[in-house]
């Protein structure tokens, strides 16, 4: 067990004093932090659900947007209502931009107001360069990059305008930094998306909205079997350095301490939860190998 420490200092004989929060506290319900209204993009699934769920969890209302999965996106809606918190449920392909502006909209009519976003959907097709099919590289770059400007754009506006700030939460990864082969729009698109984080950031700052990137490592979800089957998923985890796949709870506890006022120092940041994978897990020399 570890402590975190929030909140405004106490002081004792003169000394300030900081108070140690458990760490079962963020990995659960954050209490440092007021109710928030937060959307969500791709909720309906994997990582996206993940987060709409801890943050509810966090004392949040979340409205959870969709594309193509409405039944997924009710459950995880009615998940948070059972949690006690608001949810919505909004449709929008976040490649288009006047369907985000209208989801967003949407979110601010209902509730009187929005206070952040965990900008989460992305798409990926997995060819090698020469051979690629230039739709699919360019769906991957509208999702994936367009869809988080989009998305951050129409969210960061609302802040603004209400007067009290807010906080953003950019779901990136790896990718930006790691060159994975037969994923170059992928990886294109989460560079570009880690850039424009720390640039809002930069510009955000004066209306005291936060800015962080989160870099999920190699999680279980049903996005991940577009590309491998269940046997290469649970052989191919067994090499990353913590041995095991990352689950979108685990992900979502994290980015809920984040986007709490327990991080209200914390902007322009890059957090990475990987397991390790980010590490040179693929050299054995701490064993004599190569």
């Amino acid at each position: 067990m570890f402590a975190l420490f929030c909140g405004t200092p106490r002081e004792e004989d003169g000394q300030p004093v900081l108070i140690p929060i458990q760490s079962s506290v963020f990995l659960t319900k954050a209490r440092c932090m007021a109710v928030k209204r937060i959307l969500v993009t791709g909720a309906s699934r994997g990582i996206g659900r993940g987060c709409a769920v801890e943050l509810a969890r966090g004392g949040n209302d979340v409205a959870v947007n969709f594309r193509s999965h409405p039944e997924e996106a009710e459950e995880v809606a009615n998940e948070i209502r059972a949690l006690g918190q608001r949810a919505i449920v909004v449709q929008a392909d976040v490649s288009k931009q006047d369907e985000v502006d209208a989801m967003v909209q949407k979110v601010v009519d209902e509730w009187g107001g929005i206070d952040g976003l965990v900008s989460n959907a992305a798409y990926s097709d997995r060819e090698r360069l020469i051979n690629a099919d230039m739709e699919g590289f360019r769906k991957t770059i509208d999702v994936s990059m367009w869809g988080g400007f989009y998305a951050l754009r129409a969210v960061a506006i609302q802040p603004v305008k209400q007067g009290h700030g807010g906080s953003i939460a950019v779901i990136s990864s790896p990718h930006a930094v790691i060159p994975i082969p037969t994923a170059m729009a992928y990886n294109m698109a989460k560079a570009a998306i880690d850039h424009m984080a720390r640039t809002a950031a930069i510009e955000l700052a004066r209306y005291r909205i936060r800015v962080n990137v989160i870099h999920p490592g190699w999680i279980d979800t049903p996005g991940e079997r577009k590309f491998f089957t269940e046997e290469q998923l649970q052989e191919a985890a067994k090499s990353i350095p913590w041995q095991r796949m990352g689950q979108p709870e685990e992900i979502g506890r994290l980015v809920n301490f984040v986007m709490s006022d327990a991080c209200d120092y914390m902007t322009g940041s890059t957090l990475l939860m990987d397991g390790g994978i980010s590490l040179p897990w693929w050299s054995n020399r701490d064993e004599g190998k190569q």
